[in-house]
């Protein structure tokens, strides 16, 4: 197996007295995509915070190529490859969607928000933004404002601005949340789009479980903070202990 594109070592945040997530040590692969699943309270989206930086750790590491990216900002981490997207869409409202896009090209391009710059520039940063709009299906509604999109496609939009960031790392904490069942399968095929790629990783926070039997290539499952399974899914999936705790009833629901 390569060598990890991301690593949380003893990874812990404390609340007070409260322990979110406790000593969860785990590695992710390039070209693999792991689903977090686990009951309400387990921990999955403040590890994930954690990993992204909204939280900073208690103690503990989140290692990159071999850096501790604990105490770095969200955006610092934004910069190191770790991309990540959210349960609510976190859009310029009342900028096009080509816009919205061009921003993030800006961004990655490094050439924030200077006035003094070659008109050619500009037509490369549109160019690329032209092509994540076509990779995302979205060319149709380039000019719509954000706000204006329906919630699909709002979270598509949110897809094609982590894409153009280009991230080594993508995570995606419910993407289909609140979306309809039509809606719902374009963005899981822009994950499977991204997973296809050898060289990036994915991680995604989920409870349907018709859509982890879909996307994962490895489960784990986090419990009271603590990580209870790792493994592939239908190991996972097919434990007594993973059942009793939280798959239970949903397994036979959905089988």
């Amino acid at each position: 197996m390569s060598e990890p594109s991301l690593v949380t070592r003893d990874l812990t945040i404390r609340f007070g007295g409260h322990v979110a997530v406790n000593q969860v040590s785990c590695a992710f692969h390039p070209g693999e995509l792991t689903v977090i699943v686990g009951p309400n309270g387990a921990g999955k989206t403040t590890y994930f915070n954690l990993i992204s930086g909204q939280l900073t750790a208690t103690s503990g590491q989140v290692l990159k190529g071999g850096q501790n990216l604990v105490g770095l900002s969200p955006s610092a981490r934004a910069r190191q490859g770790v991309g990540r997207a959210f349960q609510l869409t976190n859009l310029f409202p009342q900028l096009s969607v080509l816009e919205n896009i061009r921003l993030a090209v800006q961004a990655r391009s490094g050439h924030g928000w200077r006035l003094l710059r070659r008109a050619d520039s500009f037509t490369e940063l549109t160019r690329k933004a032209e092509h994540y709009l076509e990779a995302t299906r979205l060319s149709g509604v380039a000019h719509t404002t954000a706000a204006a999109l329906p919630h699909g496609d709002q979270r598509k939009l949110e897809v094609a601005l982590l894409m153009a960031m280009e991230p080594d790392i993508y995570m995606f904490d419910e993407p289909t949340a609140g979306m309809s069942l039509d809606h719902a399968p374009d963005v899981l095929d822009l994950i499977f789009q991204i997973k296809a790629d050898p060289t990036k990783t994915v991680l995604l926070v989920e409870h349907k479980m018709d859509v982890v039997r879909k996307l994962a290539d490895r489960i784990i499952v986090l419990h009271n903070g603590e990580l209870l399974a790792d493994g592939a899914p239908e190991e996972v999936m097919s434990s007594q202990i993973v059942r009793d705790v939280y798959l239970g009833t949903a397994t036979e629901e959905t089988a």
